[in-house]
């Protein structure tokens, strides 16, 4: 499966099939959520954070991918990244393009 964020692949003519999505909902316990508001106080990255939005993005491709393949498609062009809280320490991810096949 090839992943693009482009609306071309170079020497390739497409047939579009239509939208592909992938989502999830991810959080920290809150033991890690704890630490992570002290390190708020004192700056610098968030590592355990920066791990579960890695994470998240992630399973949400691959969720795309899986739609994507159901449609035997041979790509997803157009592929964009969205992320919104849902509730303190929790956010959803959500992966999208456009599922494609080669002519």
């Amino acid at each position: 499966m090839i992943l693009v964020n482009t609306d071309y692949i170079t020497g390739k003519e497409l047939e579009m099939l239509g939208l592909v999505k992938g989502s999830t909902i991810q959080s920290k316990n809150i033991g890690r959520d704890i630490t992570q508001g002290f390190k708020t106080i004192v700056g610098g990255e968030l590592k355990s954070y920066t791990e579960m939005m890695n994470t998240a993005r992630a399973l949400a491709t691959k969720r795309m991918v899986a739609e994507a393949e159901a449609l035997q498609a041979d790509a997803i062009i157009n592929i964009r990244y969205a992320s919104a809280t849902v509730t303190q320490g929790a956010a959803e991810v959500m992966a999208y393009g456009t599922a494609v096949k080669f002519k």
